[in-house]
């Protein structure tokens, strides 16, 4: 009885992690860093500008920048 119910329950958590396949999180990447990008411009050219929110808006940047370059690579490596 405790084995089937440890087996039940683990077959749930895996279950409930593989719901989201890798290129569907390369594509949220994407889109975060396209919108964080464009928030970025838009909000240099207002008035609401400052130090703060240019170091907030680089740190949540630079990682989405890497897996970017990261997603390219492997694109580029998967062709070759």
């Amino acid at each position: 009885m405790l084995s089937s119910t440890i087996v039940s329950s683990s077959a749930g958590i895996i279950s409930a992690t593989s719901t989201i396949s890798a290129p569907q999180l390369g594509i949220l990447g994407v889109v975060t860093l396209i919108i964080l990008l464009s928030l970025k411009e838009i909000l240099s050219a207002s008035k609401l500008w400052n130090g703060k929110l240019a170091c907030s808006l680089d740190t949540s940047i630079l990682p989405l920048l890497i897996a970017f370059f990261a997603i390219v690579i492997f694109k580029v490596m998967e062709i070759l």
